[in-house]
Formats: structure tokens, sequence, C-alpha cells
């Protein structure tokens, strides 16, 4: 397959990034560690680069790694980066925010490492378990801040017309109340998106196109992605996560091991990436959900919907995160910045690399290469 063909399926249209360079000396240096969350739970995620450049190529190559937001549930403390790149800096783009490390080498007629460690602190984000949610009313008038009205729009991978606004109307039916269209929505998403462990990657989360197969089935991106497009068209703010798994699940481990899993503390990240999904609720907030785990874990437990287990998740999974993931960013049909050369991403939670600019294949780790721990601090 061309090295231009194979991302064609997440190249689309998109405004331009914007860059803003951090130097690299600010990067790399060994300042202190901050702690200004009180965190349940701390983790470094170390990630192993070795840049692995097409035959008879010796142009120049940029590697996009995406980085996580600060929020309330998760705050990035430190990174340290060492190798043999030429530059590395932040860059983050200027229409969902999205945060990178831009390492770059002139030539790639040589060996191209590097390492970064990023300290995390995460917190598990439980609105509906907490009780936060037990007083909700809806406000007599629904508004929505200006930053978040964007997340009603759609966009090339999430329409709002067509069979997805026909499929959100009967779903919602004359419930007026945005706390349960939510609820309804995910709990038809959740029954009724499968797991199809032969998708590659997270999957493409095409909306129009999963509905209109009849095949309700893919990966996490997949099935969050059909939640954001019909809370979207049925009036609910709402939009994916992308970021990646960190160890042990604890509350969700004692049903499935499907949600993370550690050795001694140390786990194996390199196939981890995993998308989620949140709404935002007029009157209260964001709120987050994961349908896709629970299709994921009916897979791996080979259980039924109605099972206990399976319900049980299904129940926290509405209004809950376990924080033993970290996000990246919300970017959805963007422009890396600086715009890379193959133009605009689907999403971006794995890293990206052009040399010369010709992609190279992030679903494949050991041929591009790398590789991701995390290590829980105890």
């Amino acid at each position: 397959m061309l090295r231009r063909e194979f991302l064609k399926g997440a190249a689309i249209m998109s405004a331009a990034g914007m860059v803003t360079p951090v130097m690299a000396s600010a990067v790399t240096s060994g300042a202190a560690k901050q702690d200004t969350v009180a965190a349940r739970r701390r983790f470094t995620l170390a990630q192993a680069y070795d840049v692995k450049p097409p035959l008879g190529s010796a142009g120049k190559v940029n590697l996009w790694i995406p980085l996580p937001e600060d929020t309330v549930f998760q705050k990035l403390n430190h990174m340290d980066v060492k190798g043999n790149h030429d530059d590395a800096y932040i860059t983050v783009e200027n229409n969902y925010g999205a945060k990178a490390l831009l390492v770059t080498w002139n030539k790639s007629d040589k060996p191209m490492t590097v390492n970064v460690e990023l300290d995390i602190s995460t917190e598990d984000w439980e609105p509906m378990a907490s009780g936060a949610l037990d007083l909700y009313r809806t406000p007599s008038n629904i508004a929505y801040p200006t930053e978040v009205q964007r997340f009603l729009q759609a966009t090339a991978h999430i329409p709002t017309d067509g069979i997805v606004k026909k499929t959100a109307d009967k779903i919602v039916g004359d419930e007026t109340n945005p706390l349960k269209k939510a609820h309804k929505i995910y709990l038809w998403v959740s029954e009724n998106m499968e797991r199809d462990n032969s998708v590659i990657g997270c999957g493409q989360g095409d909306v129009r196109a999963i509905l209109e197969s009849g095949k309700l089935a893919g990966k996490c991106t997949d099935t969050n992605s059909v939640f954001v497009a019909l809370a979207r068209a049925a009036g609910l703010p709402a939009r994916e996560m992308f970021g990646i798994r960190l160890g042990q699940a604890i509350k969700m481990g004692q049903y499935s091991s499907a949600f993370g899993s550690a050795k001694d503390g140390v786990a194996s990240e390199t196939g981890g990436q995993h998308c989620r999904a949140m709404f935002f609720l007029a009157g209260f907030g964001w709120v987050p959900v994961d349908p896709a785990d629970v299709s994921k874990m009916r897979l791996a437990e080979k259980a039924k919907h109605t099972d206990a287990n399976v319900q049980a998740v299904n129940k926290y999974l509405f209004g809950n995160w376990e924080m033993n993931w970290v996000g990246f960013n919300y970017a959805r049909d963007f422009e890396l910045a600086p715009a890379a050369a193959q133009g605009q991403m689907n999403n971006f939670g794995y890293p990206y690399a052009e040399v010369d600019g010709d992609p190279l294949n992030y679903y494949d780790p050991k041929a591009f290469a790398y590789d991701y721990r995390s290590t829980e601090q105890r």
C-alpha cells in the first residue's frame, strides 16, 4: 500500500493550526515536579521512539506526540525529553487547542531515537456516583457557553442530519429533560453497538457509514462517536476525548481485565489507546460517559448485555470515569500544528510522524517503532 494512501480515511478538511513554540531547553530540563493536584493516583508514562524511515528516505522527519489536556480530573505535572533529535518543542493548534510535542530530525539517514516521560496525576471523575447530579433540574432557559456551542456542530465524521437525526429522534422521542435524553442515547448505544476487534486501531468513527451500513460495530472511537453524533443531533453538546489507558483498573477491574491491568504497578500500554466521550448538561457542565467499554467488556467476557456484571458496568459508565487513563485532546477533523504534509487528521490519539512528507503507519508500533509503558507511583 502506498504510504500516501493508508491515511486517506483520516484526512479531511478543517481550520489550520497555529504553533505555540516552547524552547526545547524548557521541555527537556530537569525542573522540579509539581504537586498541584490532590490526585487519587499518579503515573509515569514512558514512551520510547525509534523512528524507522522507509528504505531510501533521507529527508526531514517530524514526529507529533499527543500531550495530555489539563482538566479537573487529570494534570501533567512534568515532562522529560531525551534523545538525538535536532529540535523538540510544544505546539498548540488553534481549533481545539490540542497540544503536541513536536520532535524533529533534519535528516533521516541516521538512527532517530527519543524517550519521553510524562508524570501524570489523575482523579476519578464521578459526577453521577458522587451524587452531584441527584438534584439536577432542567433550567427554564437552556443556554450554552460560546466555547461549548461548537460541540453541537457537525464535522466530517460526526454528522447531525439524515440517518443520524432520524435515529436520535427515534431514541429520544418526546423527552425534553437533557439528562434523560443523554441517558436514553447512552443506553441505546451501549446495548446496540458491538465490539469488532478486526477494526484497525481505535476505528475511524465514521458515524454515517456505521448507521447506514446496518452493522453497528467497531472499536472505541466508532462507538463513542455514535454517541456524540446522536447527542448533538438531539441538541446536546458532546465530544470525544482521545487518550490512553494507564495500568490497573481497580473499581472496574472487579468485573473484567478489559479495562486495564498491570503487574507490580507496571503495564505495557503500546496498544492501550482508548477514546471516551462526554456531554454538556445545561445548568451543570460536562458529564463523562463510555459506552464503548461496555461493548468491550461483553466481548472480552463473552457475556450478554443483560448479565449482572455488564449491567453494573453499564450503570457506572454513564456519568463516571475511573481514571487509570489519561486524555490527550478533543480534536476531531482538524489540522496538526504546524500543518502536516498529508493534510487534516481524523483524530489525534496516536503519535504521528512524516518522513520526507510521507506518513509512517502509527497503527503498527513495531514498524513505526514505539513502545509505551506506565508505572504507577506508590
